[in-house]
């Protein structure tokens, strides 16, 4: 996984810092951009923190270049507990993650859009404990609606 502390060009990179596009620029306002790295095997990884006092993921957007299997690491550098509830393709998972500890999930997310996670522990996610998941490419022939083409932001 890389990431960067430049937002401004890696939201622009991923296409995320336009009118009309995604909000996660301004929603996330806190924590870095990362990309997964894609192994060999087909499934993306990376990894993301919770730093010690400062209630963020890290990085906060986590940008994938097409749906498929995921395999996040999750670990919880903070002195307080906290959890993930994370999408996968209708069965949410939940890690808990006490205090110095680490978690990996294995996600099936199929189809490019934003993901959201955060931790459900108390007021976590209000205080700013939430994060994306930004899967890139189409959405497959099959899924398509049979409509005109529709102007793309």
């Amino acid at each position: 996984m890389t990431t960067t502390d430049d937002r401004d060009a890696m939201l622009h990179e991923a296409g995320l810092d336009g009118q009309n596009r995604t909000t996660l620029g301004r929603m996330l306002g806190t924590g870095r951009v990362g990309h997964a790295e894609e192994g060999a095997d087909g499934v993306m990884r990376a990894t993301v923190r919770i730093p010690e006092d400062e209630l963020v993921w890290d990085p906060a957007i986590l940008v994938f270049p097409h749906g498929g299997q995921v395999e996040l690491t999750l670990i919880n550098d903070d002195k307080n507990t906290h959890c993930a509830l994370l999408p996968n393709n209708g069965d949410p998972k939940l890690i808990w993650l006490v205090n110095h500890s680490k978690g990996v999930a294995r996600l099936d997310l199929d189809g490019p859009g934003a993901y959201y996670y955060g931790s459900t522990t108390g007021n976590d996610e209000g205080r700013g404990l939430t994060g994306a998941l930004v899967m890139g490419g189409e959405v497959p022939d099959s899924a398509k609606l049979d409509r005109p083409p529709q102007p793309r932001p």
